[in-house]
């Protein structure tokens, strides 16, 4: 498989040695409510670390959550109640909305505050190294004493301005120069040998990602707007601190838009993933993300995602028929089908993870599947030959059809049983109420010649 390099600009392969990948994927701030910018990411990661597994490389994926920070202990005292409170009730949050989107576990979620030691040893070491000194205000990394620096974002150093989260202080020895550890006076507070406070934002990820992955891990990721300056320091920090490569492999994943400007919670036009799970549901939310580019910018546009719930209806229509499947058909063709599709799939993924390819590869495979089944081609066999294919598919991109117990299966069989009574006695009006309360559970029906398929939608 080849991916972009964030590193180089260059679409390179992935290096992997003894068939494993080790991800470290830059997580949330965990102080409001997560929303679909941040689905984006985290999605195009679960499809990578789904994908990885499928053509056989064990995937190890860490993802931490940032749980102390300014904007958690401001959010707090305007809540009146401790950082800490804040912060486990949005990690909670966080598992309910990406779980009920289908996202597979983090083999880890280390949070920043029970790593502090870690931060601190990676302080002293690089303070050891003249790579970072104490100031009146903190302990600041010296950008210049980095002659690497912006490698990654491709900024020249001379031509460099103050980002995100940079104050200006006098007590620096140069404007770019960026916090390891900033003193404080009030709470959350930690010792250490150079004063009580708090660890800076950058330092966090070096400290979790070292500690669980190593130096050299295959794939660090993260949005774009973590490119500079969160994952240019990142790198200065933990090379000069090990002496070695931190990570070989940069993977960023484009904006979320709304209305052409970028979703943030700072620009408050988030749109929460609760709200937009009620919407739109966790399919065509997916499927929405995986259908433009990972990096290029995608638009929250209500037209997009219609469309993407329509793709997931006649995915959804296909898994039924494939479970339904009765009678006999012809199986030599649909190999042929189930080959070329997995085919033309894999390439599309390999190329730099091309997943609108790939999922324009599987919403044909399914609408010829459907063609087969309106045809009264679809039999059992037939089906049989065709499932692995469209289960690979499924499990890659996470869909995944609604659940339905044993008990409100066996209603809505014998409702469709007594409505297919009523449609031989000619009593059509009775038998499409039975349709319409279907339907009002959420269910739909499929007729066949001499039977009735249903899905429950999800």
């Amino acid at each position: 498989m080849r991916l972009y390099n964030t590193l180089t600009r260059k679409i390179e392969a992935i290096q992997s040695a003894d068939n494993q990948i080790r991800i470290y994927l830059c997580g949330v701030t965990v102080y409001d409510y997560s929303h679909v910018g941040h689905a984006r990411t985290v999605i195009v990661f679960d499809v990578l670390k789904r994908y990885l597994m499928h053509v056989g490389y064990n995937v190890k994926l860490v993802q931490n959550f940032t749980d102390v920070d300014d904007k958690i202990i401001n959010t707090s005292k305007t809540l009146g109640i401790e950082p800490k409170e804040l912060s486990e009730k949005f990690i909670r949050q966080y598992f309910e909305d990406f779980d009920a989107l289908n996202v597979m576990r983090a083999d880890l979620y280390p949070k920043a505050t029970e790593h502090i030691k870690e931060m601190q040893e990676i302080i002293k070491g690089l303070i050891e190294k003249d790579f970072a000194y104490v100031s009146d205000n903190g302990v600041y990394f010296h950008v210049s004493s980095n002659k690497e620096y912006g490698k990654l974002s491709k900024k020249p150093i001379d031509e460099l301005q103050a980002g995100a989260r940079v104050e200006v202080d006098p007590s620096k020895k140069d404007p770019l120069d960026f916090a390891l550890w900033k003193f404080y006076n009030d709470g959350p507070l930690w010792d250490s040998e150079w004063g009580k406070g708090r660890p800076g934002w950058h330092i966090e990820c070096s400290a979790m990602s070292i500690k669980y992955l190593g130096s050299g891990f295959e794939i660090h990721g993260g949005g774009e707007d973590l490119i500079f300056p969160h994952h240019e320091n990142e790198i200065a920090q933990s090379e000069c601190y090990t002496g070695n490569m931190f990570a070989k492999h940069w993977v960023h994943v484009g904006m979320v838009t709304i209305r052409g400007e970028k979703m943030a919670k700072s620009l408050k036009n988030i749109e929460p993933i609760h709200v937009a799970l009620k919407k739109w549901g966790a399919n065509a939310i997916r499927i929405y993300c995986l259908s433009g580019h990972y990096r290029k910018t995608l638009d929250y546009d209500e037209q997009l995602l219609a469309d993407a719930l329509a793709r997931w209806r006649d995915i959804e229509t296909c898994a039924y028929e494939l479970g339904s499947a009765d009678g006999d058909g012809s199986v030599d063709e649909v190999k042929k089908l189930a080959d070329d599709a997995i085919k033309e799939f894999t390439t599309a993924m390999d190329d730099d993870f091309n997943t609108p390819i790939a999922l324009t590869v599987f919403t044909s495979f399914v609408r010829t599947i459907n063609r087969y089944a309106a045809d009264e081609k679809l039999g059992k066999n037939v089906a049989i030959a065709l499932k692995p294919t469209f289960d690979a598919m499924m499990f890659i991109f996470g869909l995944k059809i609604g659940e339905v117990s044993d008990e409100e299966k066996q209603e809505i069989e014998s409702m469709i049983k007594k409505r297919n009574e009523l449609r031989k006695q000619k009593k059509f009006a009775e038998a499409d109420m039975i349709r319409e309360q279907l339907k009002a559970m959420g269910v739909e029906l499929m007729d066949h010649k001499e039977r009735t398929v249903w899905k429950k939608l999800a």
